[in-house]
């Protein structure tokens, strides 16, 4: 196992690659160095072929808090009031979310404890979402004059407006089971057995083709932003470079054989 104090990493022999959020005297927060060390553990990950599935976990009572709202204000201390300092961590916050959707390897959020502000927007970037039936999660800002507008770009590509416009005009808190009926995670199990039911999930995706994971995650998000003529004319030029791969011709063959395929990952 490799670790920092603030981000734990174990790859299992499975690769199931576990990133568990560390800092539990800060609830996790997603300070400029733990935005640091997500961003470098993501990249990667991304290029690791012994990595199949990435599950993104924390340590305490608090799965994230969101930025570390102490560090923010000590950049106000800047000439321009903060400016540039807020413009270097927002920018930094939105790589990771970014680095997320962007990984090859598919990422489950395990969430524990509370989820807020950003701390929501990072289970909300994550491709899926197992909840402790004692998380919570909220987009608090509007309590503090902020308005959580960066949140804001994953939850509303995660659940409908009204739901997502609930949750950021309210500041409310949202409870494990009503964040499964929204869509925001994908199940709720007890707290006890979170982590079994995570990595049974995880355990099943890790047993796919690496290769067509990545095509298929790819594709998810670069058709979703599209016309549908457009989004159909794209996935089918992807179902046509698929259908040449070696591992759609060996898992097809598999499956008229009635045999289990043999992986390659290419």
């Amino acid at each position: 196992m490799q670790k920092s104090d603030i981000l734990l990493r174990d790859l299992d022999d499975t690769g199931i690659l576990r990133l568990t959020l560390n800092d539990v005297g800060r609830r996790n927060a997603l300070s400029e160095a733990m935005l640091a060390e997500l961003g470098a553990a993501f990249a990667k990950a991304g290029t690791n072929a012994s990595v199949r599935v990435i599950i993104l976990a924390a340590n305490g009572p608090a799965f994230c808090a969101g930025h570390d709202l102490k560090e923010m204000t000590a950049g106000r201390a800047g000439p321009d009031g903060g400016k540039a300092y807020f413009t270097k961590v927002m920018t930094l916050c939105c790589g990771v979310m970014q680095a997320i959707v962007n990984c090859p390897k598919p990422v489950i959020a395990e969430v524990t404890g509370i989820a807020t502000a950003a701390g929501c927007q990072l289970v909300a970037s994550c491709d899926l979402a197992i909840a402790a039936d004692t998380a919570q999660f909220s987009t608090p800002g509007v309590h503090i004059g902020l308005f959580c507008s960066t949140p804001m770009v994953a939850l509303s590509r995660n659940v409908n407006n009204k739901h997502a416009m609930e949750m950021l005009l309210t500041g409310d808190m949202t409870p494990a089971s009503r964040a499964a009926e929204i869509g925001l995670v994908n199940r709720v199990a007890a707290a006890d057995a979170l982590q079994d039911a995570t990595m049974e999930m995880a355990a099943r995706i890790a047993s796919k083709s690496s290769m067509t994971l990545a095509t298929g995650k790819r594709a998810f998000y670069a058709q979703r932003e599209m016309p549908l003529s457009e989004a159909y004319d794209y996935a089918s030029q992807v179902m046509v470079e698929n259908m040449l791969a070696r591992d759609a011709e060996e898992g097809i063959g598999a499956f008229i054989e009635k045999r289990s395929p043999e992986w390659q990952d290419i």
